[in-house]
């Protein structure tokens, strides 16, 4: 998209998850605190299949899941856990439609990256699909064919939206460093090398032919890798930020990435009340300054958003947080310095 057409970013949003198994009442607590940044709830309080790694395998195109007691694990057909998992998808997608109706702002879709699916869906035997180079090429390929016709759903749906994919990969780092645990508990599978890594990834980026965001609520979270890989945008939790990341931060805003800034809890707060929506920013102003960046940028570089889904807060947290995201987004954007 060119600059006299940028691609309209709303001030704010959600992470993906909410409280609670009421698809209606999320879509239109999501859709009444974003005008112009909505997503796709998701619900995984409604059990196995609404989970994000049970809602991303019921996308997957000729790869099924089952539940085990130790998670989901590959199938040879379709089975309830999948037909489930579809379901309440498409329970998703029409609560979404009958409130967006009319809709042309950013809209964003989540799904669970290549990696963390790897790291997570686990292989007849019982072992991580990550345990097997093969296993994760046809993963990502899977997920990439499921994703092209999912997009094209929500599209079919919601036609004036302009959509932005999510993938979720909170596992990413661990992948990297080698720190991803086999089935026994005793040892860690071997670190996937960067190139491979990025290459999937890039894979599965291209298969939207808008921006795409990569969300991780894990510290270390590789900001360079992704910006290689295409991601047009990450997602992160600011509080787990260290001086180690700040270089990659300056480099990422300088290139044109959106920061997604995970800066209102995602829990209750002990306290039972929220800091003032100017607090909650304090942090990324003062990062703006030590990178030596012009304020004037904030607004158009940071999308502010809760640390991590909300699926543990309570629902009125929840609401809460959402109108929260939205009052500090208006703070930074007035009051940058």
């Amino acid at each position: 998209m060119s600059e006299k057409n940028p691609f309209p970013w709303g001030p704010a949003t959600g992470v993906g998850s909410m409280p609670g198994g009421d698809a209606r009442e999320a879509a239109k607590t999501v859709t009444g605190s974003f005008e112009d940044f909505a997503f796709l709830a998701e619900l995984p309080a409604r059990g196995p299949g609404a989970d994000m790694i049970g809602r991303t395998t019921g996308m997957l195109v000729e790869l099924y899941a089952h539940v085990e007691p130790s998670g989901w694990r590959i199938s040879d057909r379709p089975g309830r856990d999948t037909r489930r998992a579809r379901s309440w998808l498409g329970e998703d997608l029409d609560a979404l439609e009958e409130f967006t109706q009319g809709y042309e702002g950013a809209l964003k879709v989540q799904a669970v990256g290549p990696w963390t699916l790897a790291a997570a869906l686990e292989l007849r035997g019982g072992e991580a699909a990550l345990s097997d180079p093969g296993a994760c090429r046809d993963l990502a390929g899977s997920l990439a064919e499921g994703l092209r016709a999912h997009l094209a759903e929500v599209a079919r749906r919601v036609p004036g939206a302009r959509i932005v994919l999510q993938l979720d990969e909170p596992s990413l780092t661990s992948v990297l460093l080698g720190q991803v645990r086999t089935a026994s508990g005793y040892r860690t599978h071997r670190a996937v090398d960067r190139q491979i890594v990025e290459s999937a990834l890039r894979d599965v980026l291209t298969v939207h032919d808008g921006p795409v965001v990569v969300h991780s609520c894990a510290p270390g979270v590789p900001f360079g890798l992704l910006r290689r890989a295409g991601a047009a945008g990450v997602s992160f939790d600011f509080s787990l930020l260290t001086e180690r990341d700040e270089e990659p931060i300056g480099e990422a805003v300088e290139a044109g990435t959106k920061l997604f800034a995970g800066v209102v809890p995602s829990t209750d707060p002990a306290s039972g009340a929220l800091s003032d929506p100017g607090g909650s920013v304090m942090g990324v102003r003062t990062l703006w300054r030590r990178l030596g960046l012009n304020p004037g940028t904030l607004a158009e570089s940071v999308v502010v958003t809760p640390t991590c889904g909300l699926a543990g807060a309570s629902p009125a947290y929840a609401r809460a947080a959402l109108a929260h995201c939205a009052r500090a987004a208006r703070s930074l954007a007035d009051n940058p310095e």
